[in-house]
């Protein structure tokens, strides 16, 4: 899906690794919430409650996954899951659009 209709946008950014990792939050009506954001290049560490699907619009970067031992290469139009209360590494090389689902 290119696009949302009928959503809430939260005006306050979410902003990591000082200004580095940014989003917004958008909120849709059934209360299913995801964030739009952008990465610059850099290595960074993120933890998350519950499961996320992170879809990469464009750009690349390296993924290290709870319980692997070899990074994942991603690249714009692919995607991978992230388990809830988990730790992972990414390995941003050029400057990453991503939508960032939140499941359950």
């Amino acid at each position: 899906m290119s696009e949302f209709r009928n959503v809430t946008l939260v005006k306050k950014a979410n902003v990591y690794f000082e200004g580095r990792v940014t989003s917004r939050t958008v909120i849709f009506d059934s209360g299913c919430k995801k964030t739009l954001g952008i990465m610059l290049p850099g290595d960074y560490e993120f933890s998350t409650g519950s499961p996320e699907l992170m879809e990469i619009m464009s750009g690349e970067l390296d993924v290290l996954l709870p319980g692997k031992t070899e990074w994942q290469a991603v690249k714009g139009g692919e995607s991978f899951d992230v388990p809830g209360d988990s730790v992972f590494k990414l390995r941003v090389k050029e400057i990453v659009d991503y939508c960032c689902s939140f499941i359950g």
